[in-house]
């Protein structure tokens, strides 16, 4: 998974579960609408240099191998190396294994990591979910930007959509009043805590890192709660069309499962 805590060891080990539930409607559904989100803002190249991305927390690298696909040359940093494994033989496969740098490394160490400045693309999905100190892995993020064109993309759980979840799918009264004022679920593929995030909250932390907001998009947004006799596999295009038409809607960002922020650098980062 995407940890990028060093005393987390919940996603060390069997990086298979996480690959396989990429697999499922739901994990597919997050990966095309956060990538389709992110296309639309990807910087084009300028000149002879290569355009540079960096994945956080990259996991099995199911984003940045459509990054690369774009012509970019990728660094995957994620804390576990089963994760790391999977994404490189995902990339081999893809036919951009060349284009792809694996280091297996913590977030929260950006700044021993890499220079300043050296990535026009950052991605930074479901990883301040699981660090002491999201702020600061934010700010460290936004300074390896390398230009006003860069663009980071975080993805992270939102507590409205944790409110709805407990609502609608359990109907358990207790639980909803309990999210309403929690900063934290529980996360169901390997268990434990998970942060959550309002969209005020998120704006807060944009701010103090320097960035502008680019754009704001909810993913999953109603998908979750579909009645059964909706399949998600054999309806999953009507599927992802409606929710990228309610994504985009600000009425809806926020009460989504996922929220993901599109965001640029107010400043030049020393």
């Amino acid at each position: 998974m995407k940890t990028a805590s060093q005393t987390d060891d919940r996603f060390q080990s069997d990086a298979g579960k996480y690959a396989a539930y990429l697999q499922t409607p739901e994990g597919r559904l997050r990966l095309d609408l956060a990538f389709a989100n992110l296309q639309e803002f990807l910087p084009m190249k300028d000149g002879s240099n290569a355009l540079c991305s960096l994945d956080l927390g990259c996991g099995t690298g199911a984003i940045a191998v459509r990054i690369a696909q774009q012509g970019f040359q990728v660094t995957l940093l994620d804390s576990s190396q089963a994760m790391l494994d999977i994404a490189q033989h995902a990339a081999v496969a893809a036919g951009v294994g060349g284009q792809l740098t694996l280091k297996n490394g913590d977030a929260t160490t950006l700044r021993d990591l890499f220079a300043p400045r050296s990535f026009d693309v950052i991605l930074c999905h479901n990883v301040l979910e699981y660090v002491d100190d999201p702020g600061a892995v934010l700010c460290d993020a936004a300074r390896l930007l390398r230009n006003s064109s860069s663009v980071l993309s975080f993805l992270v759980r939102s507590q409205a959509g944790e409110v709805m979840k407990a609502a609608i799918q359990t109907g358990n009264l207790v639980a909803v009043e309990g999210a309403l004022t929690s900063e934290w679920g529980q996360e169901s593929l390997y268990g434990g805590k998970v942060r959550m995030f309002t969209l005020e909250k998120i704006r807060e932390l944009l701010k103090a890192a320097s960035l502008n907001i680019i754009a704001e998009r909810g993913v999953r947004v109603v998908a979750d709660y579909l009645p059964p006799k909706v399949s998600r596999s054999e309806e999953y295009a009507r599927i992802f069309e409606l929710e990228r038409k309610l994504g985009t809607r600000p009425e809806f960002v926020a009460s989504a499962r996922y929220i993901q922020v599109l965001a640029g650098s107010l400043k030049d980062h020393a």
